[in-house]
């Protein structure tokens, strides 16, 4: 009998249509007879109309018979009431977000300005935009927060919601975790955010139970005598901390002239003091430094001339400080001082548990992708030179140095890496310019990067901010500006200079799930710090436009 359930269950649900707007259900054939069905223990599951599908496909692989009326049967998968059941009962919390289209300079909204968007005021926002969001999950808020006001909601298929919010700029929308794509940008509520790390779904405060206002909880409940023991399993949420991986990733960073003549004066820490915590707090923290270490490197000045660099071996404090895992050593300035203080510089790397990748001992080490298993998730990190000219000599056979950029090889790499299951960043140091877009050849190369399979394409090169765009299913940034180095916008030609990307991507279960702009502004020559509100609204406005947006 349990054999013919079983195949009675994936048969129904292999041929299951899919009915628009609305919840799949299975239907199976029940007993002759349900209620003496239910009096003999054969265990018959409901499943209310308002779970989301995720959740739903969990409950179908049980294998138990399921009805589409709840007085026929004897387990019940519904919202959780916070009603007392007799019986055994097991309960899941589903995380929803709200989001918008990622090229939205709103950062988030109070749980107020949610609920008084949800119920029609005007003072939200996104007063007298779209509020999108899939029939189940409208069904499911209206059943918690009551009916939304008329004319507020759009609904649409959740595979159609992006398309539509991009469309109709601005936007906004309410979908479950596992529904979120890059290509969202994930709204706080009331400062929380479930693609942080620090994302507190509920917690006692005074004696007060806050919860997270898109937290949804489910119940599997059983009416006594149960005919299951023990109940199946539900997951504790839709959302695992233990399958999220968060990498954040800079621009360029030369511990040299000013910076490091005000790492002297100020502290060999001092340059991250205002964003350790951005950096930090990251499962992996990239940092694209460019010059090597070095004993014999001369004391700084803040007006050298010429660019001859190298960093004092002391400062690599700054990046323990802020937490680096990974150095990108693709830049330009690694064998200023000839191959050995390069050597020396993997060495010291090494000696402080610190990866690198796009640069090495020689060439084949150069070209060595940096493979990292994190949560779950395997991240592959790869790099190149394409400057590649006598001045900044790269890796050959016989000599250390940056990874030269050969495309065939990168594209077939990047092929290989996405076969193995390998999210991948490629990470290019290309032709500099003091201007926001990106010309033609570093347009043409780094889209060949995401055509190849590359997940985050990004220019580390640039000590000047550039646009960004999606592209084939990857997320190019074509240059985040500098990090630690040392330009203040002291020249005409260089304005805006002082402004950073650094830019933080999630990854949850083997997938590109999110990635959100954090913004700073250079100071003393060394010091990066937040933007202001301010500053970080007409920043964004101005990239997103620059990027046709």
């Amino acid at each position: 009998m349990k054999k013919l359930i079983l195949i009675l269950v994936l048969l129904l649900s292999a041929c299951l249509p899919s009915i628009e707007g609305a919840p799949q259900f299975l239907i199976q054939p029940l007993p002759s007879t349900p209620e003496a069905s239910m009096g003999n223990g054969v265990p018959i599951l409901w499943i209310n109309p308002l779970v989301p599908d995720a959740l739903r496909q969990i409950a179908l692989k049980w294998s138990l018979w399921v009805s589409l009326d709840s007085a026929y049967s004897n387990l019940r998968l519904d919202i959780d009431d916070n009603e007392p059941l007799l019986g055994e009962n097991r309960e899941t919390n589903w995380i929803y977000a709200l989001v918008t289209p990622f090229p939205t300079v709103i950062d988030g909204v109070t749980s107020k300005e949610l609920m008084d968007g949800w119920h029609g005021s005007s003072t939200t926002p996104f007063s007298g935009r779209p509020f999108l969001m899939d029939a189940a999950t409208l069904a499911v808020f209206s059943a918690v927060w009551g009916p939304p006001a008329p004319g507020i909601i759009q609904t649409a298929p959740s595979d159609q919601l992006l398309d539509i919010a991009w469309r109709d700029r601005p936007s906004w929308a309410i979908v479950p975790f596992e529904n979120l794509d890059p290509r969202w940008k994930v709204l706080t509520v009331d400062s929380q955010s479930p693609i942080d790390k620090n994302f507190v779904s509920s917690q006692t405060l005074s004696g007060t139970t806050i919860k997270y206002p898109l937290m949804i909880s489910f119940r599997l409940s059983c009416i006594d005598p149960c005919p299951v023991s023990p109940l199946p399993a539900l997951p504790p949420s839709n959302r695992d901390p233990s399958k999220m991986t968060v990498v954040v990733m800079t621009g360029t960073t030369s511990l040299v002239r000013g910076t490091a003549y005000m790492m002297n004066i100020k502290g060999i820490t001092y340059p991250g003091r205002d964003i350790q915590a951005w950096l930090a707090q990251a499962d992996i923290t990239h940092i694209s430094n460019e010059t090597s270490f070095y004993d014999l490197c001369p004391p700084p000045v803040m007006d050298l001339i010429g660019l001859k660099f190298c960093s004092d071996p002391s400062y690599i404090a700054l990046l323990n400080y802020v937490g680096a895992d990974v150095v990108e050593l693709t830049g330009n300035h690694l064998i200023d001082y000839g191959p050995q203080p390069f050597l020396d510089t993997l060495a010291l790397y090494r000696q402080n548990n610190i990866l690198y990748y796009g640069g090495g001992e020689n060439l084949s080490d150069a070209r060595q992708p940096l493979l990292i298993e994190n949560h779950g998730n395997k991240i592959a990190f790869i790099g190149c030179n394409s400057v590649n000219i006598g001045q900044y000599p790269t890796a050959a056979s016989d000599r250390p140095g940056a990874a030269p950029c050969d495309y065939n090889y990168v594209t077939q790499q990047i092929a290989q890496l996405r076969s193995q299951g390998y999210l991948v960043i490629m990470t290019f140091q290309y032709y500099e310019t003091l201007d926001s877009q990106p010309f033609a050849a570093q347009v043409r190369d780094f889209r060949l990067m995401a055509q190849a399979g590359a997940d985050i394409v990004q220019g580390s090169q640039a000590h000047f901010p550039q646009s960004m765009e999606f592209y084939q299913g990857g997320f190019i940034h074509y240059g985040l500006g500098n990090l630690f180095f040392d330009q203040m916008g002291d020249d005409p030609k260089m304005p805006g200079i002082r402004r950073e990307f650094i830019d933080r991507h999630v990854f949850y279960e083997g997938r590109y799930i999110s990635t959100e702009l954090l913004t700073a502004m250079l100071e003393d020559y060394s010091r990066p710090r937040p933007m202001t509100a301010d500053e970080r609204a007409a920043f964004l406005t101005e990239y997103f436009s620059l990027s046709g947006w």
